[in-house]
Parts: C-alpha cells; structure tokens; sequence
C-alpha cells in the first residue's frame, strides 16, 4: 500500500504536472499577462484623465482680490471670523461618478487667506472665487457691520514688475504640523479670547500680535506676505482624532479598555491635552497650506526679519499639543559644490513664487513638482475653523497697532443689496 500511494503522488505531481504545466503558461500568458496589463494601462490612463480634468477645472475658476479694512475699534472675538469661514468658506461638491469624472466638477473651490506688509503697512486680503465674492462679503459685513470691502488688483503683480526691473531678495517658506492632524496647536479659545472685549480693555493677549508687530516694523522697500489657502476637509481626520484620543487614554491611564483595575491619575497637561483634542475634532475642518515671504531690495533686506516671521509662529504652538514648522524652504544643499551658481535655489524660489501668486497648493501641476533637482510634494494639513480664526482674524480693542489699514470713520451700515 505504501508504494502503490508513493506512486500515485509521484503521478499526481510529476506526470500530471508536467502535463499540465504548459497550458497553465499558456493560459497565463495569452489571458492573465493581457489582463494584467490591461488594467495597468487602465490604471495609468485613469489617473491621467483626472489629472486632467482637475488642471482644467483648476484654471476655470476666476478670482478676485477683496481687501478688508477694519473698523478702528473691533469688539468681536474672532469667534466672528469662525463663522465667516464655516458659512462662506466650506464649500463641498457631490460625490458622483458621472458629476465628478463625466462632467468635470472634480475639484473644491478654495480660498486664500492673506495678511500683507508693504513697507510696513499692514493689509488684509482674502481671495475667493467670483461665484462666492458677494457670500462672503455678505458673511464679512454681518460679523463685522463697520468694516469696508473693496475689490482691489492682486499686490504680487506690482512686485513681480519690480523684481523684472530691479534686483530684489527673496526669502520664502511653507509650514508643515509638526504632529498629526488631529493635534490642536493653541488657540484663540486657550488665550481667553473667546469673549468680545470692551473699549479700553488691556488684559488679553492676542498671539496674531507678534507676526503682526514684526509685519509693521518693516521699512521701505521691503515687504512680508503670509498666506493661508484653504478648502473644506472631509471626515477622515476626524476617525483618526477618535482613535488618537482613545489611545491616549489608555497611554495616560495604563489601561486599556476593557481591562480591569484602577487606572493611574492622568497629570493636568494629559487632561488638558485630551480636552482640546475633543474640543478640536467636533469643529468644522478645512485643508490648508500656508506660507510666509519676506521680499526686499538688495540694499533693504534684512535678515533679521526672516526669524521674526518664522519665530512669530511659535506662539501657536505646544509641547503636548500641536505647532508650525518650516517646509519646502529653497536652497538647503549640504555642500556648496551642489549648487555653486545658486541656480538650483533660484528655481526653487521662482516655483515657490509663482506658486504664491497662483495661490497654489492642493491640485496639479502645484502639487507634486521636481524643481531644482529636488522632488516637492505638497501635501496639506487640517485646521479647523478655530484654528483658522486664530491665525486670520481682526484684532479687537487691545491692539492698538498703528500700522493697520483701519477706517478711522465708522460706517453707519453695510450695503442693503448684498445677498445673504
């Protein structure tokens, strides 16, 4: 019995095998090889059609520039400016495969947030697609009646005349998060400036001051731009903030849920880390991606200013929260003889320029490009409206800085044309 099995699996195996062998590879390759490329050709064409269409979708939308003067005297908390951007701002399209792919409408519009220093003047802008200009004008007057909006031509022109003429340095950088998403940096909520203030008082601190002091101490010929551009998020942040504030806990407690015995006490700055952490994924979030520019004649520039700009981003940061760093900065080449001529960096800088002035960021050919002998892949991070208000906002009664563009007349009443 033992030989008659051994034989049978040597049949099994070897001369059936051997048998059938040659129509398994012809089968493989007339049906299985074809297949395989089929769809990877597919795939190839598919990601090529979308990047397509989403170029084309991208270099439809007009824009205007929006100026904002604000009021000499703000008593809002940038609470207002929260529901400006959640009301006017989080814009979304329908996710279906023949509005999206079919008909094209496969991107979400996007907005830019700016605070700009010319010669150390300051201004606010936003830059919002044409179809939106009277929704948010009307959500700007209704949080703010005594402001005036103005429609004016986009500021990077006149500098990019000035450098074709003139010589003029340029220093320029993104930001990245420097933990996850879900992360809360420190906001206007943690500064106690979630309640308007009255006239005169001084006992709250607005971190927005810092970039804005440095932003006003500039002189002639220089300028410092910032720039928040965003669109509305979808959900996926928020599963990963759940699972973050869960696996916390039971870092902080050494337990795990389900198991049994008394947790240890978590520490004020745990408590107080996973409060904001809660407080932050119920909020409404958008995609951004931002940046800072500090431009100037040669004889003007000013090195000094480059650490104010950055520096003043600390303020937004913890060390058990979340906070800003520097990203796709030009240059940065270990040894000299990598780029003797500058050549690479000024590339770099032409790119990061004309992708400011585009007000570039989340679609192609923005955000995945190969410059200067470096690969830059944008990839944006998640604020939520709290976030956003904190860093773009009109400060209230206790910054009483001079070099705001402010409207030194009250105004007696937005236009009543405006729709809502």
């Amino acid at each position: 019995p033992t030989r008659r099995s051994s034989d049978l699996y040597k049949y099994m195996f070897g001369t059936v095998l051997q048998e059938s062998l040659p129509i398994i590879l012809s089968f493989t390759v007339k049906i299985l090889v074809p297949i395989g490329i089929s769809a990877l050709l597919f795939s190839i064409a598919f990601k090529q059609w979308v990047r397509y269409l989403k170029i084309k979708q991208a270099s439809s939308f007009e824009f205007v520039m929006l100026q904002i003067k604000i009021p000499h005297e703000v008593i809002k908390s940038p609470a207002a400016m929260e529901l400006l951007f959640i009301n006017a701002m989080f814009q979304f399209i329908p996710k279906h495969w023949y509005i999206n792919f079919m008909q094209g409408n496969i991107i979400k519009p996007w907005f830019s947030l700016e605070i700009v220093s010319i010669e150390g003047v300051i201004y606010f802008f936003i830059r919002t697609p044409v179809k939106f200009k009277n929704l948010v004008e009307s959500h700007i007057y209704a949080q703010y009646p005594q402001a005036e909006v103005l429609e004016v031509s986009d500021y990077t022109e006149d500098v990019a005349r000035l450098m074709n003429k003139e010589e003029w340095v340029m220093w320029g950088t993104e930001f990245a998060l420097t933990k996850e998403d879900a992360y809360p940096i420190k906001t206007y909520v943690d500064y106690g400036l979630d309640k308007p203030v009255t006239s005169g008082e001084q006992t709250q601190v607005d971190p927005l001051l810092s970039n804005l002091e440095v932003m006003g101490s500039i002189g002639p010929n220089e300028q410092i731009w910032t720039q928040i551009i965003i669109k509305s998020s979808d959900t996926s942040w928020v599963k990963d903030g759940e699972k973050l504030v869960q696996e916390l806990r039971e870092e902080y407690s050494g337990k795990k849920e389900g198991e049994e015995g008394a947790p240890q006490m978590m520490t004020k700055g745990q408590i107080e880390a996973i409060s904001a952490l809660e407080r932050n994924i119920t909020k409404y979030g958008f995609d951004c991606g931002m940046r800072s520019f500090y431009l100037a004649k040669k004889e003007n520039f000013n090195p000094s200013n480059i650490s104010g700009v950055v520096g003043a981003t600390k303020h937004y940061g913890s060390g058990n929260l979340n906070g800003f760093k520097p990203a796709n900065i030009p240059g940065g080449f270990t040894y000299p003889w990598q780029d003797p001529k500058k050549k690479k960096e000024n590339a770099m800088k032409a790119e990061l320029f004309n992708a400011y002035r585009k007000r570039a960021f989340f679609y192609p050919p923005y955000d995945n490009v190969r410059v200067g002998g470096k690969h830059i892949k944008r990839k944006p991070f998640v604020l939520t409206s709290e976030e956003l208000a904190t860093l773009f906002h009109f400060p209230a009664g206790v910054a009483e800085t001079p070099s705001f563009k402010r409207i030194e007349s009250k105004r007696v009443e937005p236009p009543a044309n405006l729709p809502i």
